[in-house]
């Protein structure tokens, strides 16, 4: 739609968690403008391959008026506080990328260069000894901080954290909000796409009843098969398997045998990785691999013989490519969550791509026609927000040790991307990590990651140097001493989960 028309309708091809998330926040925000439509069918079912969040969903539940108690509740979720990574720099390790923040930074530098001063001359224990949230997920504690859920809980320290939830569930949930706000929807299975002859753009999903969903603006929600950007529209894909090797993934369910930690597991193998996400209600259990060193059948196999509690259906296999497609808006479309682009589950950025995706779209929303600028603007951030996330990823691949098999072999010295490659440089030179811009991951956590791959810089920062060992050696225990009294109050996970938000049955 190019003529300058003011664009009333919205059409969402494909539900799920990025569909409802769409529909729930366009339909809020801009329902008095807009009317939204989102077509799905029952004969697709939802892709469970992130079942867990970062803690920007929290910033975006609150913009679309998400309850936390009732969301949790109604999703069998659980809190995250990190990611537990597990025989990745070596078989045996195990570290923990947390959410919060690392000691206390200057305007100098960021507190890593304390620690690493502290680790020189004997003694400043583990970094992660600093960090808070770190400290409560190895406990297993929990509490919101609001003063919410339990007499205990008024006082709490503030954490940093983010969900465990139940994919199936969380799209039921925005989908009553979405409807609530006057989103409509549409059950049917799109058959075609249908085309203005003259400019190219979309005019109508034509579903196989026959019936044709027409509109201004179409949304692009049909995951890897990318119906609309992709086979319609024909924006091509930038397949990235030679710096993210892993294809494949089979994924079950478990019946919970213990309390539900506040983190996730990702457990390295011998072809990639496997994750552990609790739930209140069960467990989410995946085995991502690479198909070159590994058979779907080898990998049900691996994934049934590691897995605890009772299995509740057969292992499921999905394919993917890691990669993006060039144009995330092209036209009168715009791709949200897989069918713009994906890097892999390891750091559960999957829902936060798709929530930064709508809330660029909210802001930039073409409300007439001539917006070839706005799609140039609205590409190049979807580009760099999957660039800036696929250089973390790659990152637990190439810092390992590992070569006792050809996978990690291939991870340990494969050529990676320039920017990635500048990172580990700056840091193995001098210890400095930097966080650019629109970046989500913070400099505690490029060191967190860094030092728990086991990279070591050769030099850093001397303002630890500076303040004197007495002074600093007792900064340093002070820190560690508070974080501990921190972690000494909170409840437990589960029993703040039980009193807080207990999920419905």
């Amino acid at each position: 739609m190019t003529d300058g028309r003011k664009l009333r309708r919205v059409v969402i091809a494909g539900g799920g968690t990025t569909g409802w998330l769409a529909a729930a926040a366009i339909a809020q925000q801009l329902g008095a403008l807009v009317d939204v439509t989102l077509v799905e069918s029952e004969e697709i079912g939802t892709i469970g391959v992130g079942e867990s969040t970062i803690p920007t969903a929290r910033a975006f539940h609150r913009l679309i008026g998400i309850d936390e108690q009732r969301f949790m509740a109604e999703t069998g979720a659980t809190f995250k506080l990190g990611i537990s990574f597990e025989n990745w720099a070596r078989i045996g390790d195990r570290y923990i990328h947390a959410f919060g923040e690392t000691g206390q930074s200057t305007w100098m530098g960021a507190f890593h260069h304390f620690w690493l001063q502290a680790r020189e001359d004997g003694y400043g224990g583990e970094l992660g000894d600093y960090c808070l949230e770190l400290q409560a997920a190895d406990a297993g504690r929990f509490a919101t901080g609001s003063g919410n859920g339990t007499a205990k809980s008024g006082g709490m320290p503030e954490l940093n954290y983010a969900y465990h939830l139940d994919a199936g569930r969380y799209a039921r949930h925005l989908r009553s909000l979405a409807e609530g706000a006057g989103a409509r929807r549409i059950e049917g299975y799109i058959d075609r796409v249908e085309q203005d002859g003259e400019s190219g753009d979309i005019a109508a999903l034509v579903l196989r009843s026959g019936e044709r969903i027409t509109g201004d603006l179409f949304i692009d929600c049909t995951g890897f098969r990318a119906l609309l950007i992709g086979q319609a529209l024909g924006s091509p894909f930038e397949n990235w398997r030679h710096w993210l090797p892993t294809d494949s993934a089979v994924v079950t369910q478990t019946v919970s045998v213990g309390p539900a930690v506040p983190y996730t597991r990702a457990i390295a193998h011998g072809a990639g990785w496997r994750w552990r996400i609790p739930l209140q209600h069960r467990v989410g259990n995946g085995l991502v691999y690479d198909s070159r060193h590994l058979s779907a059948d080898e990998a049900q196999a691996r994934l049934l013989a590691e897995v605890e509690g009772e299995v509740l259906f057969d292992p499921r296999l999905i394919r993917f490519q890691p990669g993006r497609r060039q144009d995330a808006w092209r036209g009168n479309c715009v791709a949200l969550g897989l069918a713009g682009g994906f890097v892999e589950p390891l750091e559960s950025t999957a829902i936060h791509l798709a929530m930064i995706g709508i809330t660029r779209l909210l802001q930039v929303f073409p409300f007439a026609g001539n917006h070839a600028a706005i799609a140039k603007r609205y590409n190049e951030q979807a580009a760099g927000d999957l660039e800036r996330i696929r250089d973390f990823i790659v990152l637990h691949y190439v810092l390992t040790e590992r070569d006792d098999t050809a996978f990690w072999d291939g991870c340990r010295t494969m050529a990676i991307p320039d920017t990635l490659r500048d990172r580990i440089a700056l840091f193995r030179e001098s210890g400095m990590v930097f966080q650019d811009g629109e970046e989500i991951f913070r400099i505690d956590s490029w060191a967190q990651v860094m030092t728990g791959q086991r990279l070591s810089p050769r030099q850093h920062h001397r303002m630890g140097q500076i303040m004197g060992e007495p002074r600093l050696r007792q900064v340093m225990a002070d820190m560690k001493a508070n974080v501990a009294r921190q972690v000494a109050v909170l409840p437990t996970h589960e029993d703040f989960l039980r009193s807080y938000c207990p999920a419905d049955a």
